[in-house]
């Protein structure tokens, strides 16, 4: 069977693209010719469209989507724990879910969150890899066992670390927070030891004869993302992204889809160059990226500093949003807080889609907008991005007030009936 760029190529329509298309309110045809050109990718393994899999698009051609990772840790968490959180997440609205488990029996845990998951499914292969063995000791042969394995068990996409190479890391002495990515900082210790070039970029051509095989798409990692706000923009990463801008054209050769991953913390004012400039040396690849979060002192409330930026991102031309959880650089998110990361992310994509003027996100904020003109609480309440929350916090405030044994108020506990303007405005509305 071929790949979802494979089948576009030819000028046909597959019935993911269809299913894509519908969703998005757009023609199935854009949606052949945007993956035709490298700007779209329907992460959908073979495997998990034969199961569960509701395929989704990521592109600027369509709605921002919004990524929410989940796992366990070799210091805590279950796979029931994780299934929980999943659940949470795509309740939430979570488009699509990794998993990033460091701790436990991987192939298990990665199995029956599949089995759970009914959007795209990504994971980072190399932790796996170096699970019960120190990262000196991995070679070619064992991650491509690890890789192929996965791709049989259905995972929709992959992140690859082939873009930090070993001349890249001279140019991190006047970094602060040096290699904050997990397979980053592991694939650099795997350099050192060898005195040896990236074995991921050595072996990328045999990495896409796997993922072209069960039509997994490519989530180029950024192994030198800035990890703080006075790393961003630097040589670094910049070098990195010139790689990653050659991998993406040799992956489409091989007919895989490809998306790029993109910084972490960033300055707001940098957030467009970061963007545009990822545009320019990827020819238009879906940009994936993580907030960005516009400051560092916020610890507990980085799902906010993250929703800021990724406004910006969203708006400047990023695809795809990873949300940040209030517990970023603290510790292992619970299930309140995979559920707050996932709602401030939306927010931020839904905003950046108003933004660049996307039809179905206007027209959502006028459906809501009518409600509240109207002051009719059921529809208001029901058009809201989080209808549990905005429920529950209009019920609190009509209680003991009498509000409450009336369902059909028109005012609020705000301003209460006389003071309550949008009441006012019906009256002047019924009476010009």
């Amino acid at each position: 069977m071929a790949t979802q760029l494979q089948i576009a190529l030819t000028g046909k329509v597959s019935d993911e693209m269809k299913t894509v298309a519908e969703k998005e309110n757009v023609s199935a045809e854009l949606i052949r010719c945007e993956i035709a050109q490298g700007r779209l990718v329907i992460p959908a393994n073979k495997i998990h469209l034969a199961g569960n899999l509701t395929p989704a698009g990521i592109g600027r051609a369509v709605s921002i989507k919004i990524n929410a990772n989940i796992g366990t840790s070799s210091e805590r968490s279950t796979v029931q724990d994780e299934i929980e959180k999943m659940n949470i997440a795509i309740e939430a609205g979570a488009d699509a879910m990794m998993d990033l488990s460091t701790g436990g029996d991987l192939d298990t845990i990665r199995s029956e969150l599949l089995t759970h998951c009914p959007v795209p499914f990504g994971t980072v292969p190399i932790y796996e890899a170096i699970i019960d063995r120190r990262v000196e000791d991995i070679d070619s042969k064992l991650i491509l066992e690890v890789v192929e394995k996965q791709a049989k068990q259905g995972v929709d996409f992959f992140t690859i670390h082939a873009g930090l190479l070993r001349e890249h890391l001279g140019l991190l002495s006047k970094r602060i927070c040096g290699i904050v990515s997990r397979g980053g900082a592991l694939l650099a210790k795997w350099m050192i030891h060898h005195n040896k070039q990236n074995l991921l970029y050595d072996m990328f051509d045999d990495l896409c004869d796997i993922m072209a095989e069960y039509d997994v798409c490519f989530s180029l990692g950024d192994g030198l993302r800035p990890g703080c706000i006075a790393d961003a923009t630097d040589e670094a990463q910049i070098a990195e992204l010139r790689t990653l801008g050659e991998l993406t054209e040799r992956a489409k050769e091989k007919g895989c889809q490809v998306m790029v991953e993109g910084p972490g913390h960033v300055p707001f004012d940098q957030i467009q160059y970061n963007m545009e400039i990822q545009q320019e040396i990827c020819n238009g690849a879906p940009f994936y990226v993580l907030g960005p979060l516009v400051t560092d002192i916020a610890p507990g409330y980085d799902h906010i500093t993250s929703a800021i930026g990724a406004t910006a991102a969203g708006y400047y031309g990023a695809s795809f949003i990873c949300y940040v959880t209030p517990r970023e650089h603290l510790g292992l998110p619970n299930n309140e807080d995979v559920r707050q990361g996932v709602i401030a992310s939306k927010i931020a994509a839904h905003a950046a889609d108003i933004a660049r003027g996307f039809e179905g996100a206007l027209a959502r904020d006028k459906k809501l907008s009518t409600a509240r003109a109207e002051l009719n609480w059921k529809e208001h309440i029901c058009q809201s991005l989080d209808p549990v929350t905005a429920e529950r916090m209009h019920i609190e405030a009509c209680a003991n007030t009498g509000m409450d044994k009336e369902p059909d108020a028109e005012y609020c506990t705000m301003c209460g009936r006389d003071w309550c303007s949008v009441r006012i405005n019906k009256e002047i509305a019924e009476k010009a």
